[in-house]
């Protein structure tokens, strides 16, 4: 027989949104099991139960956005320190791509979060959002999607060294990393495509093989593409769109 779980797990399991926003819904009596509302938070439940949210934790849910940003360098993508500038702070009205037609809500800064990290010495492409099922989908444990990087460098690449890169045999502060894909788009440019991100994993890569990072950019995450959106101008995720 099963054991039963943590009603917020399952919830989290099931897609339905994140443990902590679960622990919310189920606080404020608004999620049912088998057609009961349940209000105390740690239950547990059989994985076999039927969960369900009101309509108002739909709505509660529906309402949380997800922000693009090209990230300049010179800001962090999180938690600021030593007096460095955090990426959030331009989500601001001057800063909204001219083209996006949602408007501008400072409640939208509310709980936003990165969904992964882009050093302070990169640029590209930074997600913040409020929604934890998407964060999950990004940067979860057992996340597959891709994040595609474009870096500029200086040294000399063997093709041995070049498979290295790609093919999972790097280990780097006793991590074993995914294999990854990696091209040369011109004499000193690469193309990086993983499925992981360690901190600062790319320049570390580069390290280990004798290349030295001069300038990285990210351009995608899932489908989602940098495009056009201009240097330190942010734009709200679009109905449709998906990672």
């Amino acid at each position: 027989m099963s054991e039963p779980l943590r009603l917020s797990k399952l919830m989290s399991e099931r897609g339905l949104c994140s443990r902590r926003e679960a622990d919310d819904l189920i606080a404020k009596g608004l999620v049912k099991v088998d057609g009961e509302i349940v209000s105390q938070l740690g239950t547990k439940v059989l994985p076999s139960v039927r969960i369900e949210i009101t309509g108002r934790a739909q709505r509660m849910l529906d309402e949380k956005v997800t922000i693009l940003i090209n990230k300049p360098v010179g800001y962090v993508s999180s938690q600021p320190e030593g007096g460095y500038r955090a990426a959030v702070e331009l989500v601001r009205p001057e800063n909204q791509d001219a083209g996006d037609k949602k408007k501008f809500d400072r409640a939208h800064l509310k709980k936003l979060a990165p969904c992964g990290r882009l050093d302070i010495d990169s640029q590209g492409l930074l997600i913040m959002s409020q929604d934890g099922v998407l964060a999950k989908k990004i940067i979860g444990e057992d996340s597959d999607v891709e994040k595609e990087y474009l870096v500029r460098v200086t040294g000399r690449l063997s093709e041995q060294d070049l498979k290295r890169l790609c093919n999972g045999s790097l280990v780097i502060e006793g991590r074993k990393l995914r294999p990854a894909k990696v091209e040369w788009l011109n004499e000193d440019q690469l193309r990086f495509v993983l499925r992981e991100g360690m901190k600062r994993q790319i320049r570390k890569m580069c390290e280990a093989v004798g290349l030295k990072v001069m300038g990285l950019k990210r351009v995608r995450i899932g489908r989602l593409m940098l495009g056009k959106l201009a240097e330190g101008q942010w734009r709200y995720l679009r109905k449709g769109e998906e990672i």
